[in-house]
């Protein structure tokens, strides 16, 4: 899928010159508010609203539906509910590490879409290294995390930031393993490149997406994804029945709904990797690629709603267990396994 990046269709959009610096600098700037602006909204309908309604259709209750038509309005009464709340600052925190974890939770999944391609034109870069890019950003989740729980002077969230390192490190292994075995296919870590490859038909009407070329590694990978994104069966380091709230305990106001926040950006942004590694990207018959690619990045958040309902949560030696004997070991076997497989095909 090879397009011009979006702060360059802008710029012709707009009658710019594209070659400027200064041109191109302010038209980076508005191309990243405004994919910013659209996943942010998509946040903001998911996290008041979405969650309730979905998981009262899963589990047979009736959720928000008293403010405004369907109870959308529940997004601005809960924005205006949480941000007039007080600011309460705990007793011997460690003051700027306090302050800054909730900025680094919700900005470095938001810092992961500039590589994401969404549509024709829709993305804001495309280095050629861009899933290690991804990677390497949504992994920087687990500073917040720490910061969050040593900072807070609370033994709670102390657990509950210790808990989210044992879990982060158990699964992001195999999650680039997992996403390392798509880049021998595709032959490229460039994310246009990869949904390039998956473009042709792979048997009839069915595409070449690598769900469907290697259904075992799209499993791999959205269990995997589970954990980073802490849903069930994974979400021991904030659950409240294990730990208080984890690494959130101390948080209130405006810093509570930063984390929030973070949590439901990096649930789209793993959707986003998912759309965009395993099922084509924005590829889709008849309606625009940023329709398809929303769809799809809405598909994985609806899976992610449905193992919160749906399936039990593990202890913590069970998690672990899971991620170092099981999955690291399954994630290896498929990587050797598709680099052998490429090897004799190609």
């Amino acid at each position: 899928m090879q397009s011009a990046p979006l702060p360059e269709t802008l710029a012709n959009l707009l009658g710019q010159d594209p070659n400027s610096t200064a041109v191109m600098i302010v038209m980076s700037l508005v191309g990243a508010g405004l994919i910013g602006t659209l996943m942010m909204t998509n946040t903001a309908l998911a996290g008041p609203w979405a969650k309730r309604k979905i998981t009262a259709a899963f589990t047979d209750r009736i959720a928000v539906d008293r403010i405004g038509p369907y109870g959308l309005f529940i997004i601005v009464a809960d924005a205006v509910r949480l941000l007039s709340k007080e600011l309460i600052v705990p007793e011997g925190v460690d003051r700027p590490a306090w302050d800054l974890a909730p900025l680094i939770i919700a900005s470095t999944a938001l810092l992961g879409f500039a590589v994401i391609p969404m549509g024709n034109g829709i993305h804001l870069a495309d280095p050629e290294v861009g899933l290690a890019y991804v990677f390497a950003v949504a992994s920087t989740t687990s500073i917040g995390l720490v910061m969050a729980g040593y900072a807070s002077n609370n033994k709670y969230s102390f657990l509950g930031g210790l808990r989210a390192v044992a879990q982060n490190l158990a699964y992001e292994i195999p999650l680039i393993l997992t996403g390392a075995s798509v880049v021998i296919f595709a032959g490229s870590l460039q994310m246009s490149e990869i949904v390039a490859a998956q473009q042709q038909s792979l048997i009839g009407p069915l595409p070449s997406w690598y769900a469907f070329v290697n259904p075992f590694a799209f499993v791999l990978f959205m269990i995997a994804n589970l954990a980073e994104v802490g849903r069930n069966p994974f979400d021991i380091p904030e659950a409240p029945t294990e730990i208080v709230a984890g690494y959130q305990t101390e948080y209130s106001s405006v810093y509570f709904v930063l984390i929030y926040l973070g949590e439901f950006i990096h649930i789209f942004l793993g959707g986003a990797i998912i759309a965009t590694i395993f099922l084509g990207g924005p590829a889709g018959p008849v309606l625009p690629g940023i329709v398809w690619f929303l769809i799809k990045i809405w598909g994985v958040f609806l899976f992610t709603q449905w193992a919160r309902s749906a399936v039990p949560r593990v202890r913590i030696d069970q998690l672990i267990e899971i991620g170092w004997k099981g999955m690291l070991v399954l994630s290896l076997a498929n990587l050797m396994l598709t680099a052998v497989i490429v090897g004799v095909t190609v």
